[in-house]
């Protein structure tokens, strides 16, 4: 079983910044690719961004030049950077690895 833990979600102002991070229970963690989803109040789950095993990126449309997906393989953890906070970031953010495992979520809210 291969447990996902994420952290660092908070209650932060509008323009302001969050660092979550996730972190993976398997020593296989380097062979995967991560993913962040979010799942905003009344909307559906959406991918947020994405980093593959050998650290290629990818984001939504709606958080390129704001949000920064990295990996530390030797610490089994995924990272998500959030800088320029919108109200319409708000929501539960997930950690996804392989296309399999699944994260908790943390909560993340954007208002003044």
């Amino acid at each position: 079983q291969v447990l996902l833990v994420e952290s660092g979600g908070g209650l932060v102002q509008p323009g302001g910044s969050l660092k979550l991070s996730c972190v993976a229970s398997t020593r296989d963690y380097r062979i995967y690719t991560l993913d962040w989803y979010r799942r905003a109040p009344g909307k559906q789950r959406e991918l947020v961004a994405t980093i593959t095993n050998d650290g290629a990126t990818n984001y939504a449309d709606s958080v390129k030049g704001r949000f920064t997906i990295s990996r530390d393989n030797t610490k089994n953890t995924a990272y998500l950077q959030m800088n320029s906070l919108k109200s319409e970031d708000t929501g539960v953010y997930y950690c996804h690895m392989g296309g399999i495992y699944w994260g908790q979520g943390t909560q993340v809210t954007v208002s003044s």
